[in-house]
């Protein structure tokens, strides 16, 4: 089986926060914790890494930093009709769209972008898995 293993290496908290999704570095801790519980029960073997780090906060899944595991990625968004919402009434929310996101903070990042990446970084994992 492929093992996830997911680092946030951090030095300070970030800086302007009214802009970015996650306002503190505890807060970022508690999502990526929460991805990794989520895989858990999944049964995929999966491990969360907190390191004090001098420099940019970042978040590196399996020994890639996650910017460069998602400049190779196209992130397409589902059409209305490939929802999964059995015909009901779409609800209508004023926020931020998906995509959108400040590069230079990685708090910020979108839980889909943040989920691509894990996803392709366990089919790397598995793809070179010897059988």
């Amino acid at each position: 089986m492929a093992m996830i293993n997911i680092e946030y290496r951090h030095s300070a908290e970030p800086r302007e926060t009214s802009i970015i999704r996650r306002k503190t570095v505890e807060e970022m801790k508690n999502y990526l914790m929460g991805l990794v519980a989520e895989m858990l029960l999944a049964d995929i073997s999966a491990q969360y890494v907190d390191t004090a780090y001098e420099g940019e906060n970042t978040v590196v899944i399996n020994g890639k930093d996650v910017h460069d595991i998602l400049n190779g990625l196209q992130i397409r968004m589902l059409e209305n009709e490939d929802a999964c919402d059995s015909g009901r009434p779409s609800l209508i929310k004023f926020e931020r769209p998906v995509l959108d996101w400040k590069k230079e903070f990685i708090e910020d990042i979108p839980d889909v972008l943040m989920k691509n990446a894990i996803s392709k970084a366990y089919a790397d994992a598995t793809k070179d898995r010897i059988m």
